[in-house]
């Protein structure tokens, strides 16, 4: 895709403002769309414009999208917390489903006809029947949250099929870490993810952190998960963006490293890097918790240029402690 205007709903929050700051990098032109409810206005990189308001207000919308004219939508809009989809259902459904079906009716009207690509999630998965997941493995959410992004998924497969959208889900596994363009106190995770919880704690705004099961069948006992740099993940986007333009290009995109590091393994980086000790509770297994999941990536190294360049646990806990410091 060639550089142009992008509109980016939710681009002041953790994902959408790195991916911002590479888009301006790559010579794009990005506006956002962001409510702040959870973004910040101090993380959107100087020189970009920036509105407030509602992804589902679709006037609001209509407006934009004339006025931007933009190639490519890049949706990061929506509600993360899977406990917390569990909590208020209904919320989840339509901030993270109703408001993206309004945003594909506005893209589908929009003269420009822009292509859009929206931020998934590994937890459409639910818990796989193999450690190594790849896109066509099962699809079994386990919460709200979850199913939200699988009904988004589900709605721009049947656009595309009836009205030609052009479109590219990318299910990312657990985002951690900072860049360079994170300000103080920024966001490295999605809250209650692992590291968020280790750093909260080396805050002293936990007394603890939980590990839930020390006997799954793993190196050391504990649950392993793929962790991706913010900054990877965000550079997989521009890689990806060029997709949209082939008709024959696949849909649904995994992100992560095809590896991962166990509960102990993180939490001794995280020590390692503060130099503090945290205090550790363990706890019995959460049913429904796989001991392995991991992404098979292979289709977005196939597919794009995409390469990663910091695929290390101990540079993606230091990001993000420096980012909180």
């Amino acid at each position: 895709m060639s550089r142009g205007a992008v509109l980016v709903t939710g681009g002041a929050g953790y994902i959408g403002s790195h991916v911002v700051a590479a888009l301006l990098e790559d010579g794009c032109r990005p506006t956002i769309l962001d409510d702040l409810s959870t973004g910040r206005r101090e993380d959107v990189p100087a020189g970009v414009p920036l509105v407030q308001g509602d992804v589902g207000d679709r006037l609001l919308l209509d407006t934009m999208l004339a006025e931007v004219a933009p190639q490519a939508v890049l949706h990061f809009a929506g509600s993360t917390s899977a406990p917390g989809s569990i909590d208020d259902p209904l919320h989840y459904y339509d901030n993270n489903t109703g408001k993206s079906r309004r945003l594909i009716e506005a893209v589908l009207a929009a003269s420009s006809r822009p292509a859009l690509l929206f931020s998934s999630s590994a937890a459409v998965y639910g818990a796989p029947d193999t450690a190594r997941v790849d896109e066509d493995a099962p699809t079994r959410p386990l919460n709200p949250y979850g199913m939200s992004k699988l009904m988004t998924e589900q709605m721009l497969a049947d656009a595309a099929r009836a009205h030609g959208l052009r479109y590219l889900a990318l299910r990312y596994f657990n985002v951690a870490g900072a860049g360079a363009c994170a300000r103080p106190g920024a966001r490295t995770g999605a809250s209650g993810s692992l590291l968020a919880v280790a750093l909260e704690a080396l805050r002293g705004e936990r007394d603890h952190v939980p590990i839930y099961g020390q006997d799954h069948p793993t190196r050391d006992g504990t649950g392993v998960r793929d962790f991706i740099h913010v900054e990877d993940l965000a550079a997989a986007h521009l890689a990806a963006l060029p997709l949209m333009q082939k008709t024959n290009a696949p849909r649904t995109l995994n992100c992560g490293y095809g590896h991962g590091w166990s509960v102990l393994e993180v939490l001794d980086a995280v020590e390692r890097a503060a130099g503090l000790r945290l205090r550790r509770r363990n706890l019995p297994r959460r049913p429904g918790d796989p001991s392995e999941v991991v992404a098979d990536a292979s289709r977005l190294r196939r597919e794009t240029n995409w390469r990663p360049e910091r695929d290390n646990l101990s540079r993606i806990v230091s990001d993000a402690l420096a980012a909180v410091r």
